[in-house]
């Protein structure tokens, strides 16, 4: 059996060998090699050849991000790993290093201290990306723009008035929304509403870097925040956001109950509040995430007379949400990435623009 090859890559002693005593209790993976900064790992990755690289962000010599960069210059396909602190400047990193070409992402654990609970915890973040992204590296490329196999549920006749828009959006996220959401005009007549599964401090600086390259405002979601036209809202970290009627029209809500599909933020309860408030004049999109957050979200639209578009399996870092959902026949139109944003801004151009452009 091929043991799948890891290179893990940190400066810290007691990460290199937390993280390689969690990767080698598991029978399908082999760490092949260390390396305490990026140049040392650039240099030992023609001899060791691994298959997944666990990076850390803040190196001495070579940092991640710029390791990153160098790493794809030669590895297209390579999955990179980054291995980040939960904190401002370990976030800002880290989406640096998303937007050079990283893979995906997981969180040191917070006490190291306690040695069980931080194996643990990289055993359960960790191994599972090793394991899918190495396994989407070794398959053939996808064809672009896979329709579903079964039929589309969405009512027959011109699709309704678009209301809100709600997104869901996991691993590939923040380069999948850089891609979508500047496509938006500048007078959006909706609000749009977004679940990426990541943790607090992280959706807070995704909002504030996707607001400097919108011609729409974006913001992390605030409890009771009246929902108006023109905005876009990222639910913050750890928090469900829905949607709520209050006497002042749709208002947004947050809450910690209980994780859905393991998430929290997740898709699922974002979706179906919309779909009670908004009705038929949801549009719900899914793009690149693993699992299948959003599917029973998606059913809910579908039912309440919305429309649902998901993103195709070729310009998916992990075709599992968007997956879920055209498998089940609930996508109108199955795109790739590029052309989401621009089928959105068409369907909004159906509609007479309200007030509500950037600031």
């Amino acid at each position: 059996m091929h043991r799948i090859r890891v290179m893990v890559v940190d400066d810290a002693v007691v990460i290199r060998r937390l993280v390689s005593d969690a990767l080698a209790a598991d029978p399908e993976v082999e760490v092949v090699g260390t390396a305490p900064n990026g140049r040392l790992a650039l240099a030992k990755l023609p001899q060791l050849k691994p298959d997944v690289i666990t990076l850390d962000v803040e190196m001495p010599e070579l940092d991640g991000i710029e390791t990153v960069a160098e790493i794809r210059k030669v590895y297209p396909r390579l999955p990179v790993i980054m291995f980040s602190t939960l904190t401002r400047r370990g976030g800002e990193a880290t989406l640096d290093a998303l937007a050079r070409g990283a893979t995906d992402y997981v969180t040191k654990p917070a006490n190291v201290g306690s040695v069980t609970a931080a194996l643990e915890q990289v055993r359960g973040d960790l191994l599972p990306k090793i394991k899918l992204h190495h396994a989407r590296a070794t398959r053939p490329p996808a064809p672009p723009s896979v329709l579903p196999s079964a039929p589309v549920t969405t009512p027959a006749g011109p699709p309704p008035v678009v209301r809100a828009v709600v997104i869901g959006v996991s691993t590939g996220g923040p380069n999948a929304l850089a891609a979508v959401l500047p496509s938006l005009p500048a007078d959006l007549p909706v609000p749009v509403l977004v679940v990426q599964h990541m943790p607090p401090v992280f959706t807070q600086l995704l909002a504030q870097r996707l607001d400097g390259q919108c011609r729409v405002r974006v913001g992390e979601a605030v409890e009771g925040q009246p929902i108006e036209a023109g905005r876009v809202w990222i639910a913050p970290g750890d928090f469900h956001m829905t949607v709520a009627t209050r006497p002042v029209g749709p208002v947004l809500r947050l809450d910690q109950g209980p994780p859905e599909n393991s998430c929290r933020p997740a898709a699922d309860p974002l979706f179906r509040s919309a779909a009670a408030v908004y009705g038929a004049g949801v549009l719900a999109v899914v793009l690149t995430g693993m699992g299948q957050d959003g599917l029973r979200g998606c059913e809910a639209v579908a039912r309440a007379g919305g429309r649902v578009l998901a993103q195709d399996e070729a310009t998916s870092v992990v075709w599992g949400m968007p997956g879920f959902v055209a498998r089940a026949g609930l996508a109108e139109r199955v795109l790739p990435l590029p052309l989401v944003g621009p089928e959105i801004a068409r369907r909004l151009a159906a509609r007479q623009p309200s007030a509500g452009g950037r600031r």
